[in-house]
């Protein structure tokens, strides 16, 4: 018998070894093994099993060294979706089998935390206590046991007394494997099944409908109870023997989410996110491997969850970008949802107010299904939206108009909340010399430093370097002014004019901290605070009854940027924010300040007219024949030689355009042309099948390998132009 592994190096094929006859019957597909390779020992996935190898192998076969753990890791359908996935995506097989596994869980010497556990015995009469034992073992009963950590904490007592019960045969002390639980901190009440409104019965009905291994788009407008629906989804699935996987774009970044099914399922919900410690993430990983858990939470990388018999996948808010992995590989999420549920004759659910064109487009030619709820849950009503042209009056360089500045004004005198939305971080986004226009760039980037006045530096948001603010301009020797508008400065702003006001801003720098989005969203919750000012993490999955005005600083700043979806992105993320606004009895308003206020994305997000836009969008779209209409992808190439990257761009994206039914656009510097010292250019690919883009690829570094100095990625369905 033989075995072909995948090691664990990138090296993007198998080594076949054979298994010695002691270990052919506990040998299994997606098990880990123990192997020699090149004078090492190494580690490796089993991924066939065969009789006898293949023929042509001309190295010596060696014998595997052993079976690290007996019960497989992948199953054979996730090990049919991770081959899916590196063949989509033109990965090393090794690189996809690493993603789809926590590295806490292969991580040497990684094991379950042993803890004490404390068990009561029946009382024997005939023995002697003192009244103290007496009411120690009484209180252990009541307890029902606990961990020796718990009782002596919550009894006040010590683990020598308890061990003395344990001496007279009353209680017994064994070493138990103890959760290391993310939720552990939070105060989790349950809740009970809600009553559905006519939409979400009817989208309800249709996922529990919904053939095996198909699609529905879920589009419902913010606050229409998407989250009920899915909860009752969920809990039919359960009642049918199945699990769950719950999909979210960034769950440090939704609490209230996580709350509701931790408060609804209990313990047979695991949450699985980079944010977790290693023993966090290796027991969750193995509570779901073993059946313990039957609804996964996670970011992207939860679509790999073990759950067994696999029933529902949901993808929550599916038009998130965040669903996109930016290295190798490089898949999409929201398409492996979809994958793994064909491949496990499992459901799956696209949830979102404002869906991706991709499966929009999936809707209207009958691949997916769709359920549409257009009105609020509860007493619930969508805001009104004011759109304020900010090149009509006022100074420049402002930022509140004065109808924000009223409406804001407004809700304080209510003891209304307020949220504010500002999608760039910092105090001013550059430091220029009021001289000669001279600004400060970062030197190992192809882009002008932030000023961050919270500790008084320029920082680069790229590589992540800083420099002192500089005193004088190296040109001229003139002064140096702060341009632009990040959510540091909005928040002074907002304190000088509202000084009486609390006012809390949550972005990357203020949310470093491990449960530092927590606090900041559990002290607005509690009412701590009047208005919250952030970036885009407080745009989505947020629900605060009393919010009821959102406010947009600046509505262009998505817009004006350099990718064919700016649009698209655009609406989203307005539609999103002001949503936030009128989620219970009190009425909202969304105020969005722009100065491109006929330009459609804004104009329709006021609106709330997603289909019109998707109407037009898609026009535009097919016209200049980009996604959904085809497939679009993009080599990068980078090195620290700028002539280099530059000659081989052109001479690849040359050589490309010889391919038949291949568009290629010409070799171009990267819109931020020096990231952290390297310099960078990309060729965009367009075709109606990503096979040809991928076969052109595979010929392209077979007929022209890279030289030393020049690093090259290939990104399939591409999202980042940057």
């Amino acid at each position: 018998m033989v075995v072909k592994v995948a090691i664990d190096l990138a090296l993007d094929r198998l080594f076949t070894y054979l298994v010695p006859e002691e270990l052919e019957k506990k040998l299994a597909v997606g098990q880990l093994l123990l192997v020699p390779f090149n004078h090492r020992h190494a580690r490796g996935f089993a991924l066939e099993i065969a009789d006898a190898p293949d023929e042509g192998i001309k190295y010596k076969l060696k014998p595997i060294e052993g079976i690290a753990d007996e019960i497989p890791f992948f199953s054979a359908s996730t090990l049919k979706l991770v081959k899916l996935i590196a063949s989509y995506t033109a990965s090393p097989l090794e690189t996809v089998l690493k993603t789809a596994l926590p590295a806490a869980v292969l991580k040497p010497g990684a094991k379950a935390k042993a803890q004490l556990f404390v068990d009561y015995l029946p009382l024997n009469s005939s023995l002697s206590l003192t009244k103290r034992q007496q009411w120690l073992y009484d209180q252990i009963v009541r307890l029902d046991g606990g961990w020796m950590s718990f009782l002596c904490r919550e009894l006040s007592t010590t683990p020598q007394s308890i061990k003395a019960l344990a001496a007279k045969g009353l209680v017994e002390i064994a070493s138990r494997a103890k959760r290391r639980n993310p939720l552990s901190a939070r105060k989790i009440l349950p809740t009970k099944l809600l009553k559905l409104n006519n939409e979400q019965a009817t989208a309800l009905n249709s996922i529990n409908s919904l053939n095996s291994g198909g699609a529905l788009l879920l589009h419902g407008v913010t606050g229409s109870g998407k989250t009920e629906v899915y909860l009752q989804a969920i809990a039919a699935e359960l009642d049918a023997g199945c699990g769950a996987i719950v999909m979210v774009p960034e769950i440090a970044l939704t609490p209230q989410t996580v709350q509701r099914f931790a408060s609804r399922f209990g313990d047979k919900i695991a949450v699985l996110h980079s944010a977790l410690s290693d023993g966090e993430r290796y027991d969750e990983w193995h509570r779901i491997r073993s059946g313990e858990a039957r609804v996964v939470i996670g970011p992207r990388s939860a679509v790999f969850a073990p759950i067994k018999d696999l029933g529902l996948i949901i993808v929550d808010e599916e038009h998130e970008t965040s669903y996109k992995q930016d290295e190798t590989p490089r898949y999409h999420a929201r398409d492996v949802a979809v994958m793994r549920a064909n491949i496990e004759g499992a459901k799956a659910v696209l949830g979102s107010a404002t869906p991706s064109l991709e499966s929009w487009m999936n809707v209207k030619s009958g691949k997916y299904s769709k359920a549409v709820m257009t009105e609020r849950a509860g007493a619930g009503t969508l805001p009104n939206v004011l759109i304020v042209d900010m090149s009509e009056g006022g100074s420049p360089g402002r930022i509140f108009s004065s109808q924000l500045m009223e409406a804001i004004g407004v809700r304080l005198d209510r003891r209304e909340q307020v949220i504010l939305f500002l999608n760039r971080r910092g105090y001013s986004r550059s430091v220029v010399c009021s001289g000669c226009g001279y600004v400060a760039n970062c030197p190992n980037c192809d882009l002008a430093y932030t000023y961050h006045k919270s500790d008084n530096c320029c920082r680069c948001h790229i590589c992540g370097g800083w420099v002192e603010v500089p005193k004088k301009c190296p040109e001229c020797g003139g002064l140096f002014d702060f341009k632009g508008i990040g959510t540091q400065r909005a928040e002074a702003a907002l304190k000088s004019c509202f000084k009486e006001a609390r006012v809390l801003r949550m972005d990357a720098d203020s949310t470093r901290g491990k449960n530092s989005h927590d606090d900041i969203l559990g002290a607005f919750r509690r009412h701590e605070a009047d208005i919250l000012i952030g970036t885009q993490m407080i745009a989505k999955g947020l629900d605060f009854p009393n919010v009821t005005l959102v406010g947009v600083l600046n509505a262009d700043t998505s817009l004006n940027m350099p990718d064919f979806r700016a649009a698209e992105r655009t609406y989203q993320l307005l539609s999103q924010v002001a949503g936030r606004a009128g989620r219970a009895e009190l009425p909202g308003e969304a105020v969005i300040q722009t100065y491109n206020p006929s330009q459609n994305a804004i104009r329709l997000a006021a609106k709330g007219d997603f289909s019109l836009f998707a109407e037009e969008e898609l026009k535009e779209r097919e016209e200049a024949y980009f996604p959904p209409y085809c497939h679009l992808s993009v080599i990068n190439l980078r090195s620290q030689a700028p002539e280099l990257v530059a000659n081989w761009a052109d001479m690849y994206a040359k050589s490309l355009m010889k391919v038949k039914d291949l568009t290629v656009g010409e070799a171009v510097p990267s819109v931020i042309e020096k990231a952290d010292g390297w310099h960078r250019w990309q060729i965009v690919l367009r075709s109606a099948k990503v096979s040809t883009m991928i076969n052109a690829w595979k010929w392209l570094t077979k007929v022209r390998p890279s030289p030393n100095g020049l690093k090259i990625t290939f990104d399939v369905d591409a999202f980042n132009f940057l």
